[in-house]
């Protein structure tokens, strides 16, 4: 092989890695990746309320007229949101999150073996156990109503779904009693 034949593939190669290179750099500028804060997606869930007003406040249900047969029905229906990371069994296994047998009536962070934030920590340092109305405000937006969680679940924003699942889960051996049937509100005077 004669030196000239050498120098042209030498050169082809040598050119050849350069373009390669200098393709790399001029859209690593062009693309350049910024630095994130935190990792994920955020996304923006607009509140439902009243046209331009403030959101109407929602009343907690009478827990002894909601806790039937049919409402345990739907509420393993809308179970099935939850297992991919929540088990529902009598074994009470922990998954991504803690299970969730006998979760009605049970102290906050209290499932034994499951590692939970400090937010949930906090929480259960405040409330004794988990009743029917805290079920029902935190399963309705749990970032909100346990700031820091480790639940990424955005919640379940119909008020009858809330209420079947928490049926369906004093069902899975609660020890928690069904509360008295609230009193009738007094109608407003009229004018």
């Amino acid at each position: 092989m004669s030196d000239l034949t050498f120098n042209k593939i030498a050169g082809g190669v040598l050119l050849t890695g350069l373009v390669i290179f200098g393709l790399r750099e001029a859209s690593s500028i062009v693309f350049a990746k910024p630095e994130v804060e935190k990792a994920g997606y955020e996304i923006a869930v607009q509140e439902e309320g009243a046209e331009g007003g403030a959101a109407a406040v929602e009343v907690l249900p009478d827990w002894n007229a909601v806790l039937t047969p049919a409402n345990v029905a739907a509420g393993e229906a809308v179970a099935a949101k939850c297992v991919a990371c929540h088990k529902f069994d009598a074994g009470n296994a922990n998954g991504t999150g803690p299970g969730l047998w006998d979760v009605v009536g049970r102290k906050p962070a209290g499932h034994a073996g499951f590692n939970y934030s400090t937010a949930m920590k906090d929480f259960a340092g405040k409330t004794p156990v988990w009743d029917y109305d805290h079920l029902y405000e935190f399963l309705k937006a749990p970032g909100k109503y346990v700031s820091g969680t480790n639940m990424t679940f955005v919640g379940l924003k119909k008020s009858e779904d809330r209420v079947a699942i928490i049926a369906y889960m004093h069902s899975l051996g609660s020890t928690l009693p069904v509360p008295p049937p609230r009193p009738v509100a007094a109608p407003a005077p009229a004018e």
